[in-house]
């Protein structure tokens, strides 16, 4: 197998990766030694900021996040009978989005067939990678 960049892992960081390598024409493989059912499995955190999603806008692959995720201002601390409002809109001006890691994951998943990222299992290959030493340096 040849390509350009191997990125390790199909979590949402590696998937959006190699969603970002090819749209700039970059050939990417992304290797992940467990199963897309395990890797989807996995259930983190769901609080994205601003930042991820305008990668997901800008990858035009934002449409289940905006359907289903939850704009939120802020969020409340407790601290026994105190309730202590952040209000990161205002003191930040930007919203953040309550969507779970997991649907990300699953949406990256379900966009690389499309957008020509190659998602491999293969947990073995992964040891064997040898990194080219011909590339020139720009």
């Amino acid at each position: 197998m040849k390509t350009q960049v191997c990125i390790i892992g199909a979590g949402p960081a590696g998937l959006l990766l190699g969603h970002l390598l090819r749209a700039e024409g970059i050939d990417c493989v992304v290797l992940e030694q467990r199963t897309g059912d395990y890797v989807l499995s996995r259930i983190r955190a769901g609080v994205l900021e601003r930042v991820t999603t305008g990668l997901m806008e800008r990858l035009g692959l934002d449409g289940r996040m905006k359907q289903e995720g939850l704009l939120h201002d802020g969020f409340n601390l407790a601290d026994g009978e105190r309730l202590i409002r952040i209000d990161m809109a205002e003191l930040t001006g930007q919203q953040v989005m309550v969507y779970g890691q997991t649907e990300i994951t699953r949406d990256l998943m379900d966009a690389c067939e499309g957008l020509s990222v190659r998602l491999a299992r293969h947990p073995r290959r992964c040891a064997a990678l040898q990194p080219r030493t011909d590339l020139r340096q720009p």
